[in-house]
């Protein structure tokens, strides 16, 4: 195991990327064990941090970290290799967090126990997927570097790039067709494995994708087909991917014990400003 390590990761040059990996796992887990921790009331050491009557997201903290690991890896020198790993660490540390609430910058409001909270954990799998991919060496779309060529290559090298080049052009072209489909993972992981592309381009596009707002008329054959295959196979693959996110990271649209606690109080709504404009009963005439 040791070997393998070495071999794969130490003289690759991945071990910052190793590092980076495995601190954003670390606290991706620690976190969504924290806020459920602090969601259910339960007894911890940490709770959330409040200036006043202001909630310090996590968030914050990411930004900080990122900041603090991306200049420190700008900075430190290539020859020193374990300030660069410890930088690649404290990254992670604050990617981690900024992805975790990755739903509250993409709506601009505290969606975390929400439904459009789980847009966190999609963006944190598909981080660690993308950096799990890169790890085992496996680069987008070929792009491993161009070699100089030797004095013998002078003839085949121009062809050779041309291919290239229209290699990845249509790559992209597919990718943007898979997005633009609905197929947000294929048209990623397909950046990673080109067949997936293929694949994602050629199949029917999901119902309410620009693809199919833009080429389906409603009631058309193509879309039928398309809702057809939406409830036959991509609604148990949500559900499932559901249960994996919420068994991870919480289950969402659930009620607070705190907002709980509040409801019993005020009334239904739970707000007591709501619950006090109560409509009053005219006087007889």
């Amino acid at each position: 195991m040791a070997d393998f390590f070495t071999r794969r990761i130490v003289e690759t040059g991945r071990l910052p990327l190793f590092c980076f990996f495995v601190a954003f796992i670390v606290t991706f887990v620690f976190t969504r064990v924290n806020v459920r921790l602090i969601r259910a009331n339960v007894r911890w050491w940490f709770r959330n941090v409040k200036a006043g009557d202001v909630h310090i997201h996590h968030v914050v903290f990411g930004v900080v970290l990122m900041l603090l690991g991306g200049v420190a890896g700008f900075a430190l020198p290539e020859a020193r290799a374990w300030p660069n790993v410890v930088a690649a660490g404290v990254f992670g540390m604050g990617a981690a967090l900024v992805l975790d609430e990755f739903a509250l910058i993409l709506h601009l409001q505290d969606v975390y126990w929400t439904e459009k909270g789980r847009a966190s954990v999609d963006a944190v799998f598909v981080a660690i997927a993308v950096t799990g991919l890169l790890l085992l060496g496996v680069h987008p779309l070929g792009l491993t570097g161009i070699q100089q060529p030797q004095p013998s290559e002078d003839v085949t090298r121009p062809v050779l790039l041309v291919v290239y080049v229209a290699s990845v052009t249509a790559n992209l072209g597919l990718a943007v067709v898979a997005l633009l489909k609905g197929k947000i993972w294929t048209g990623l992981l397909g950046l990673f494995v080109p067949a997936l592309l293929v694949f994602g381009a050629i199949r029917v596009a999901r119902p309410g994708s620009p693809w199919s707002r833009w080429l389906y008329a409603p009631g058309s054959r193509k879309y039928r087909r398309a809702v057809r295959r939406e409830e036959r196979y991509r609604r148990p693959i949500i559900r499932a991917k559901i249960w994996i996110q919420e068994f991870i990271a919480g289950r969402h649209d659930l009620i607070p014990p705190e907002a709980r606690r509040r409801r019993s109080a005020t009334g239904r709504t739970g707000d007591p400003a709501v619950s006090d404009r109560r409509p009053r009963r005219r006087p007889p005439p």
